[in-house]
């Protein structure tokens, strides 16, 4: 990545606050800013400790799409990847991954929209397991609007979300949707004034589970999109079996009987 930050982590009591923080261009997406998405999603999938991330945009926007003059330029004079590279420990291309890497971090992202998520932004709110939107905020599936197709992962994460003839209008027209309609059409989970603060409430209450249970249901229901029932309920079993008599497991259920605050170990 550049010298120029393009995105923050800040961790407090298990919760990895992500923020993109490009806020004189309201958080557009240059190479710098893929390579650094990407980053943050690996970085704090190796971080045992970390038990729910928020991720979200600094200043006016979540993410006003791409860096449309920064990337025809290709960047000015630097070298680096072509946002079509793949690499090997992924399915996807960087363009891609900057989004589908929050579905590969193993506990649950939560967005944070306010302002406007275009394009690329829309599609990185997409990645997310859960989404606030505030009612105001301004959502678009922009690439035609360039004469594109969206590109950075949304066949693969908003298509368990959001219904395909949805996805096929908004694609076909570009159109921009209030957050309010976004909650009718099931883009967004929750309709926030606040969306960042009521993301890290939520983020703290998941953070307080038993973190080997969240690991082990977001892998259930994610897997559960993809294969048979045969496999799905065999899934379930494999993962139970690990979660039964374990020592999170079991300090759930002291501190169920016992009143208490439960204390666990972060997972192996």
């Amino acid at each position: 990545m550049s010298n120029e930050e393009r995105v923050r982590i800040e961790t407090v009591d298990g919760i990895a606050d992500v923020r993109m923080v490009r806020a004189d261009k309201m958080n557009a997406v240059d190479l710098d800013m893929f390579l650094a998405l990407i980053d943050a999603g690996l970085e704090v999938a190796e971080d045992k400790s970390i038990r729910a991330v928020v991720l979200s945009g600094e200043g006016r926007s979540f993410c006003s799409g791409l860096d449309i003059p920064s990337l025809m330029s290709g960047g000015g004079d630097r070298k680096g990847p072509s946002l079509l590279d793949r690499t090997p420990e992924s399915p996807a291309n960087i363009a891609q991954r900057c989004a589908w890497v929050w579905q590969e971090v193993p506990v649950p992202v939560i967005a944070a929209v306010h302002g406007v998520a275009y394009g690329a932004g829309f599609q990185i709110a997409m990645g997310a397991d859960i989404r606030y939107v505030a009612p105001d905020a301004r959502l678009s599936i922009r690439e035609s609007h360039w004469g594109l197709i969206p590109d950075v992962a949304a066949t693969q994460t908003a298509r368990h979300v959001v219904g395909l003839d949805v996805l096929k209008e908004l694609t076909f027209t570009a159109r921009v949707v209030s957050g309010t309609e976004a909650k009718e059409l099931r883009i967004a989970t929750h309709l926030s004034d606040d969306p960042h603060a009521d993301a890290m409430t939520l983020a703290r209450e998941i953070a307080s589970r038993n973190p080997d249970a969240i690991r082990a249901a977001k892998k259930l229901w994610n897997q559960a999109l993809l294969g048979t029932v045969e496999e799905g309920l065999r899934l379930e079993t494999e993962l139970q079996k690990k979660l039964l008599g374990s020592p999170n497991q079991m300090e759930a259920v002291k501190a169920n009987m016992q009143k208490r605050e439960p204390k666990f170990e972060n997972p192996k």
